[in-house]
């Protein structure tokens, strides 16, 4: 099965002119869910797999599915599903979410071009807002295909304009009526790109993910009092900032540490700090902080956080502040299933390609699907590990190689 790459990277570079934006260097795109971008990137999707010969289905929550059924195949089978995305973050890349929306059309145009004869449907999809960047909620439209997310839920959710999805998706003519149900799919595939530099650096043109991070999420307000920079002296202060400091110190000496003697893959981030009033001549009176842990070991994950939460106690028993812990959100790691990796491998060895095991440490919509279906991730490489930026890249040589081995794996689960 030869993967026409001239045709793969005609897709991927007229998907790229959708929401294109200038820049200095490299190439850009926003597309956000409802945009115009966004309706023009779907409605090219939709008239490709048309093209190839798919029946196109769009469901309640803007997911977009082609299917085809090979006359080899039982058309009431459980069918093998592929695909990503084509939303963007604010000026972002060409190949995140793309590569794997349009290497998954190609997959199946190559074995339809083959003389492999399945048994079952191939699935080609697109899922709604896996960034995020619109509504502020990333993998939703997986996360309403699997049941993880009622359907009323996505809908009230808004961006910062009070525009709700479910009026952003009638806008632009893809709030369908179709189902599209991967818990009936006998297994599911996703080509993404690998957003860090473990396959470059290694010189490997293919990585199979067998594990997915979870995240947690958790926020920490630390209550001090504001009051004059220059008339309070030191003695008096319930400085916030400086407490908040002390946690986000403690916040890493933590991960470290659960690095060192649990999880060598865990990693712990206090990346969002809001400072209030945040003026230079006032002690700081509140800091409300957001920390993101991940890991594919979830006692590694707990242990972080139970050592963040001990480090706000300790903060308002040492100082004079006050704090809130909140833990919001949870999402377990996912483990790939052995069947869809071992066919990925297989087919990274048929075609002579080193494949790379590796864990990812980026969620992606399989993370979704991996409690309703068998699934598995690969990654192509990534120039620099670069992403969600005009100079993400990976090469079209790359790209080409990681759709064969997706063909394959994909051929391969079709015909059992």
């Amino acid at each position: 099965m030869d993967v026409n790459a001239d045709r793969l990277q005609d897709d991927i570079e007229t998907n790229a002119g959708f929401g294109a934006i200038d820049a200095e260097e490299g190439r850009g795109r926003t597309v956000l869910t409802g945009s115009e971008a966004d309706r023009e990137a779907r409605e090219y999707f939709v008239t490709r797999l048309e093209d190839a010969g798919m029946e196109v289905s769009v469901d309640a929550v803007g997911n977009v599915a082609g299917r085809w059924v090979p006359s080899s195949a039982d058309p009431d089978a459980d069918p093998v599903a592929a695909g990503s995305h084509l939303d963007s973050v604010p000026r972002g890349g060409i190949f995140d979410g793309p590569l794997g929306a349009y290497a998954a059309l190609e997959a199946v145009r190559v074995i339809r071009e083959s003389d492999v004869e399945p048994t079952r449907p191939l699935v080609v999809v697109s899922w709604t807002e896996e960034e995020g960047a619109r509504f502020d909620t990333g993998l939703l439209g997986s996360s309403v295909a699997a049941g993880h997310r009622p359907l009323d839920e996505a809908y009230a959710l808004k961006d910062d304009d009070g525009v709700s999805l479910g009026e952003a998706l009638r806008e632009v003519g893809f709030r369908g009526d179709d189902d599209i149900d991967p818990s009936s799919w006998e297994a599911w595939f996703e080509l993404h790109i690998e957003q860090g530099t473990k396959l470059e650096s290694a010189g490997a043109p293919i990585g199979v993910v067998d594990a997915i991070s979870g995240i947690t999420n958790c926020r920490v307000t630390v209550t001090g009092e504001a009051n004059h920079a220059g008339a309070t002296p030191m003695y008096e202060r319930r400085d916030a900032l400086v407490a908040a400091s002390h946690f986000v110190v403690d916040t890493e000496r933590a991960a470290k540490e659960v690095v060192t003697t649990t999880s060598e893959s865990a990693v712990g981030t206090v990346g969002k700090v809001a400072v209030t009033p945040n003026a230079s001549n006032v002690v700081p009176g509140e800091v409300a902080m957001t920390m993101d842990i991940r890991d594919v070991d979830r006692d590694a994950m707990d242990a972080i956080v139970e050592r963040a939460r001990a480090s706000a106690a300790r903060l308002r028993r040492e100082r004079p502040v006050e704090t809130d812990f909140e833990q919001y959100r949870l999402t377990e790691p996912s483990e790939m299933a052995d069947r869809c990796v071992d066919a990925a491998a297989d087919a990274a060895e048929r075609a002579d390609f080193d494949a790379m095991r590796m864990h990812s440490a980026a969620l992606h919509d399989t993370a979704n699907l991996a409690g309703v279906t068998d699934t598995a991730l690969l990654f192509a490489p990534s120039k620099d590990g670069i992403s969600h930026n005009p100079l993400e890249w990976t090469d079209w040589e790359d790209c080409a190689n990681a759709t064969r081995i997706l063909a394959g794996a994909m051929a391969d689960i079709a015909r059992r």
